[in-house]
């Protein structure tokens, strides 16, 4: 394993007598070149080391990190090599953004300008979990019926006037015009309500086979198309499912690519999450009532009500041993589910009826519940248990959530044998290194035995293979980010509290957005303080705020993007979703380290779980965490070769605290100050000399 901390081009007097490159490395450099030119871009010495990398590992069956900075080129840096080589390969990517970019610009350009060298044109396609495809059955037959009576005309579900009604109806007439049924190429969009009217879960499907409409269904043709594809671009959560459930749903490929690879941890860890809740319980309820026999309807009914009461008075928080009258209420429903699961199967007909459609579903309800309860009853010491209570619709009963302690023995045992797998990100190393990442996909962090784990992870049993090895490289940025950007630690404030109205830092915020003339992208570590500091700088400040929320995200880029002088405040999205190149994004507060909220019962099981196996859980779990949030909202700031900017922290623990170094090596090596008058006048000087700005094209 090695860890190269600095982009090296090989030199220009090497040896003489060192061995030429063969095969994939020997064309490289020729097949970059004509796949740069084809898309426009310039070759950079960090794509090129990248792309040499890439070849690397995929000939030696090595698995690699990359750390490549904005504007390196990274998609072609691991695309080229990864068409030369000639076997199939899955990249597969957190953001739809990227998916977009990857199959509608960056494939299509590098075939056909790679296709008179390699002499063969390389297939490409997407696939995606079978819920984000039209259901053509539901479109042309109907939905099934909450309480069992049938398949209803989408009208009457949704009635003929309203928004929702609408929607559905237009996603009707679009299942006879799309070619894909892919819910992202709908333009506009539709609620997720109104989708889930029209799709369907893998549990919910009936079936190819089974379905009239199988031969046309969107969610097969994509994975036909997949099947025979060289290149299949997916998403993490796709990817998580494949990895998790032992039942394959991605081709059988010798190299995978994980790009946006700092978001990995969190997909799979959303995927191997469940969850139990008063309505999902009701709704099998209804779902069952007409189709299963009676004393299995009653029991589920009987166990609804039971928990219903409970879960209406439970307190949010962790919880480390379900409490015996709560173990009853989940036991109850764990044993009823099945009731109705056996009743559903005796019942089931032998042809194909809409009471077979209904039945589908009601199956599916019954099967999500009982793996959810068992999985809850079976008390895991890898898996963590919390209340969870949320306002957001209302006063509505709490739920029970069942997640991972860690997720990299999920990672180690499925994702890395007989293939390659390179991961890449902007933001891989944490701290000045690799182990950190490393080590939560699961692969060994420097200086860990090979018998040693991460906390939370099951003993190796006998005979288990090594942990994967792997290498580590940093090829660094086209950008010269010390002399583009500031960072600036407001050391004279006072450290944060609990309560989100800062005085003092609502102070120095708005002196920085006066400084900058607005052009201010602001991340806020809950949406309470973005939405205390909008309303009180709207009442200070001639600028206009934008807040996250007011408005769909595509639409508030667009519009931060297009005004010089508006501001855009927001959380957790904007820290890592936001590409404003230019200058209407001069400065990019953040207003405090977001360390992760000391009641989150996942994080702090984590970290204890660390700290219980010897280790510092505070620097392994929250400080990590909050790390790469930094780092990534520090990477908003430069995004052209030609941006210039502050990226200013109003929390001075960044400067005084012993972990600050931590965090500031993590991010980009801006030019360091803590000197508020120099900011404030480099901003102006900034501002005054600002080009242009650059709007963002409306997709």
């Amino acid at each position: 394993m090695r860890n190269d901390s600095a982009p090296q081009l090989p030199a220009a007097d090497a040896p003489s007598d060192a061995a030429e490159p063969t095969g994939t490395a020997a064309r490289l450099p020729e097949l970059l070149h004509a796949a740069v030119a084809a898309v426009g871009g310039v070759e950079r010495p960090g794509q090129i080391r990248m792309a040499e990398a890439v070849a690397e590992a995929v000939d030696s069956a090595e698995h690699l990190l990359v750390q490549a900075g904005t504007g390196t080129g990274k998609s072609l840096a691991y695309l080229v090599p990864a068409l030369a080589h000639g076997d199939r390969v899955v990249v597969a990517t957190a953001t739809l953004a990227l998916q977009r970019q990857l199959v509608e610009r960056d494939l299509p350009r590098t075939v056909d300008a790679l296709h008179p060298i390699l002499r063969r044109r390389p297939e490409f396609a997407m696939l995606k979990g079978r819920s984000n495809y039209l259901c053509l059955h539901r479109a042309r037959e109907g939905a099934p019926s909450e309480e069992g009576e049938g398949l209803i005309p989408l009208e009457e579900i949704v009635g003929p006037t309203g928004k929702l009604g609408e929607d559905v109806l237009r996603l009707r007439d679009w299942a006879d015009e799309t070619e894909t049924g892919d819910r992202d190429d709908l333009t506009p969009g539709v609620s997720d309500k109104a989708w889930a009217q029209l799709s369907v879960s893998s549990r919910e499907c009936l079936g190819a086979t089974r379905c009239p409409y199988g031969q046309e269904c969107f969610a097969e043709r994509a994975r036909e198309r997949a099947k025979l594809a060289d290149v299949v671009v997916t998403n993490h959560a796709l990817l998580a499912i494949d990895a998790i459930e032992g039942a394959p749903v991605l081709p059988e490929h010798e190299l995978l690519i994980i790009d946006e690879a700092h978001e990995l941890v969190n997909r799979v860890t959303g995927a191997a999450t469940a969850e139990l809740t008063v309505g999902a319980v009701n709704r099998a309820v209804k779902r069952a009532a007409r189709l299963a026999n009676e004393k299995a309807v009653d029991a589920l009914q009987a166990a609804a009500e039971s928990f219903h009461g409970l879960m209406e008075t439970a307190q949010p928080g962790k919880v480390d041993e379900l409490p015996e009258y709560l173990g009853y209420a989940v036991a109850a429903i764990r044993d009823a589910s099945r009731l109705v699961i056996t009743s559903l199967g005796e019942t089931r007909d032998k042809g194909l009826s809409d009471e077979d459609v209904v039945r589908k579903q009601a199956m599916a309800s019954a099967e999500t519940l009982h793996d959810t309860t068992e999985r809850l009853l079976s008390e895991s010491p890898y898996d963590v248990v919390w209340i969870e209570r949320s306002d957001r619709y209302g006063l509505v009963p709490a739920s029970l959530r069942v997640a991972p302690m860690s997720v990299s023995g999920l990672l180690r045992e499925n994702l890395y044998k007989e293939r390659s797998v390179v991961l890449t990100s902007a933001t891989l190393k944490l701290g000045g290194d690799f182990n950190g990442v490393a080590g939560s996909v699961g692969l060994p962090a420097e200086g860990r035995l090979p018998d040693q784990r991460s906390a939370g992870e099951p003993a190796r049993s006998q005979g288990e293979e090594a942990p994967p090895a792997w290498r580590g490289l940093d090829v660094g940025s086209p950008f010269s980010y010390p002399k583009q950007g500031i960072l600036y630690v407001a050391k004279h404030l006072p450290p944060p509290g609990r309560e989100p109205d800062r005085p003092e830092m609502l102070d120095e915020l708005a002196d920085l957005i006066g400084a900058a003339g607005g052009r201010t992208l602001g991340l806020f570590s809950s949406m309470r303080a973005a939405q205390t500091a909008a309303e009180k700088l709207r009442e200070r400040l001639d600028v206009p705020i934008l807040l996250q929320g007011e408005d769909t995200l595509g639409e508030l880029i667009r519009n931060f993007a297009s005004d010089a002088e508006s501001c855009l405040f927001g959380t957790l999205s904007l820290w890592q979703g936001v590409d404003v190149p230019g200058s209407a994004c001069q400065l990019v507060v953040m207003d405090r380290i977001p360390f992760p909220r000391p009641d989150d019962p996942l994080m702090s099981a984590r970290q204890k779980a660390v700290e219980e196996a010897g280790g510092n859980g505070f620097m392994a779990v929250a400080a990590t965490h909050a790390a790469l949030l930094m780092a990534q909202g520090a990477g908003r700031l430069v995004r052209a070769a030609d941006d210039r900017g502050v990226v200013a922290v109003l929390d001075p623990r960044l400067a005084t605290a012993r972990y600050g170094g931590f965090f500031r090596s993590s991010m980009p090596d801006f030019w360091y100050t803590t000197d508020r008058n120099q900011v404030r006048r480099s901003l102006a000087a900034i501002e005054e000399s600002a080009p242009p700005i650059r709007p963002v094209a409306k997709r």
